[in-house]
Order: C-alpha cells, then structure tokens, then sequence
C-alpha cells in the first residue's frame, strides 16, 4: 500500500504543480510548500483529499503545513492514522 501511496501523492501533487505552471520533477524528501512550489489552495486541496481517501482526520492532529510538505511527510502521516 505505501508504494501506491506514495505513486497516486506524486501524481496529486505533480498535478498541482502543472496547474501553478510548474513541470520541474521533484524528488520524495522535496520540501514542496515551504519552499513555496506547492501553494496554499493546493495545500487544503491535499487535506480534503486526505481525509476522504485515507482517513487522516484533522482535526485530530496538531496541524501544521510542514506536516505535509514532502512525500515522504504525507506517506509517515497516513501511516500512522
């Protein structure tokens, strides 16, 4: 499961970034919101997805954007839910 995980996030998130008019590759410990690649709408767009499909629930958690800001940030967060 994490390898799918981790394969439909960096769709989503390249996805994201093409729709901000950035095709750069990144790689899996890539810091994509802090370093302002991944914008604020998008970011809220990734939270509702992930509670939808993956079952992280919010408002359970001490929410910080760092929290989702690479691939591998995501794929710890969901596995521990």
């Amino acid at each position: 499961m994490t390898d799918d995980l981790r394969t439909s996030l960096r769709e989503r998130l390249q996805g994201y970034l093409t729709n901000q008019g950035d095709s750069a590759g990144f790689t899996d410990d890539e810091a994509l919101f802090t370093s302002g690649r991944i914008d604020s709408f998008s970011l809220m767009q990734l939270v509702l997805h992930l509670e939808s499909h993956h079952g992280v629930d919010f408002s359970s958690v001490n929410f910080e954007p760092a929290l989702l800001d690479s691939v591998d940030r995501i794929v710890d967060l969901v596995a521990k839910r």
